[in-house]
């Protein structure tokens, strides 16, 4: 266990700072929620600042001493940035590296020439899916769009055939697997093994991806029969490169750290030994910070080095890659702090009662409440690192799968119903050329079976984990 996980642990076990009842604790975190929802939703004030007041006001209504207050969310935004921060910053450098050495767009390209007709969409969901990994919802689909309306057009596809399948697989990805920020956050908070929740989030969201992407394609494409428009089709990042990097030597550098985290995984289970030695060296190599590092690394030659890149420019390409995730990682720290106000509260305990005395799942529990917060917030993010605060109690006692299986059930939670609070919403609606009606057809339905399909197959798992 690391020394951060000690120091989560040890937080988690300390005792309230306030003796409120759970009646004043429970309109307490209503009245807290409600603060921040009203500072995004109505005020438009960055999430990062509405969730700072927010657990101020959370601790306000519980009647605690501001001071007791201000410590527990200046500890918790410290731990969460402590066990986050690095390996977002480093999946951001990746995505990068990716995006600007045409590494993406050969991946696109070389899927696209073997695919036609019929398996178009799979092909998307399929390049979706490996491009979602490193790169963050919003870079995927500003590096994604041109080849679905340049497929659209030219192959004379319906654009919701090409274009939900694409935005399902980069929304599955962000949602369900590590390392994006979500789902490391609620890693964190509920304390699960990465690699585990790696290997069931990919086991969920299979599924889940092939119903809400190429399948719901169908159905959308007749309730909204659009062409793709002329004036979205921007140029693609690798058009003025003299080369770039191979096709498989791309897969293999982006699937690099999936592999050695699994890797872990499965030699935990198997050996289940810390004194043997090849379990000591897949520790080492498949910790997230290692395994990210070591695909970054690897990018700066495979992809950076390949595409022509002089020192300089990889230089720049790293500087230019950590600028835009300033704000993610104030807001994932907030979220931090927000949660470890509510832990120290004693919110833990009273979300116990509630479940026990109305004899709801924890799992489903999970997802009710990530669903709330999504409908209100618009924010998958804040959604998931709300959710795995409030229901990070729930993890006492269960085992390791279980674990994992309650971080999926509050990333499929906060996937439910993208609509015009979200901004994911709004960059959908103008890349395709939609009204709101249309999006709301097409995109949201799609976001809102991610969502349901998600958490039945958590759910299905949880009978056999």
């Amino acid at each position: 266990m690391t020394s951060l996980s000690v120091e989560i642990l040890a937080a988690d076990a300390a005792e309230p700072i306030t003796s409120a009842g759970n009646a004043q604790l429970g309109i307490a975190v209503l009245a807290g929620i409600a603060v921040i929802v009203l500072l995004i939703t109505t005020f438009k004030l960055h999430a990062f600042l509405a969730l700072t007041i927010g657990s101020l006001a959370l601790g306000a209504f519980a009647g605690a001493p501001l001071a007791s207050a201000i410590a527990s969310f200046s500890a918790g935004l410290g731990n969460t940035v402590a066990g986050v921060g690095v390996l977002i910053a480093l999946g951001a450098i990746l995505g990068k590296l990716l995006s600007d050495s045409g590494g993406a767009d050969q991946i696109v390209d070389t899927i696209l020439a073997k695919a036609g007709g019929r398996s178009m969409p799979w092909a998307m969901v399929l390049i979706a899916s490996v491009i979602g990994l490193p790169l963050f919802f919003e870079v995927g689909i500003v590096l994604l769009i041109p080849v679905v309306l340049l497929v659209a057009k030219r192959g004379n596809y319906s654009l919701m055939r090409i274009g939900i399948p694409a935005l399902a697989g980069l929304s599955v990805m962000h949602g369900l697997i590590p390392p994006h920020p979500g789902p490391l956050v609620a890693i964190d908070a509920v304390g699960a093994n990465l690699g585990v929740t790696l290997a069931l989030g990919l086991l969920v969201a299979i599924p889940t991806v092939v119903i809400a992407g190429p399948l719901f394609s169908r159905y959308a494409a007749r309730w909204v029969d659009i062409p793709a428009p002329d004036k979205m089709i921007p140029a693609r990042p690798s058009e003025n490169l003299e080369k770039r990097p191979g096709f498989g030597v791309t897969v293999a550098t982006v699937l690099l750290p999936v592999v050695l985290m699994l890797v872990k995984a499965l030699v935990d289970i198997v050996v289940d030994d810390p004194a043997n030695a090849v379990q000591k060296v897949t520790d080492v190599i498949g910790s997230p910070l290692i395994a990210l590092l070591a695909a970054v690394i690897v990018a700066l030659f495979t992809l950076g080095r390949a595409a022509g890149f002089t020192k300089e420019r990889l230089s720049s390409t790293v500087d230019k890659s950590l600028a835009p995730i300033a704000g993610v990682l104030l807001i994932v720290g907030a979220g931090g702090g927000f949660k470890q106000t509510l832990i120290d509260l004693g919110v833990g305990q009273m979300i116990l009662d509630f479940s026990k005395s109305w004899s709801i799942p924890a799992l489903l529990l999970a997802w009710l409440i990530a669903v709330a917060i999504r409908l209100a917030t618009g924010s998958a993010t804040v959604a998931t690192i709300s959710a795995a605060g409030l229901v990070a109690p729930l993890a006492e006692g269960m085992s390791t799968g279980e674990v994992s299986l309650l971080v999926l059930a509050v990333g499929a939670g906060s996937l439910f119903f993208s609509h015009v609070n979200d901004a994911g919403f709004w960059l959908v609606k103008e890349y395709f050329g939609m009204n709101v009606g249309q999006t709301v057809k097409t995109w949201s339905v799609m976001e809102t079976i991610i969502s349901v399909v998600g958490i039945v197959c958590v759910l299905l798992l949880s009978l056999v984990i």
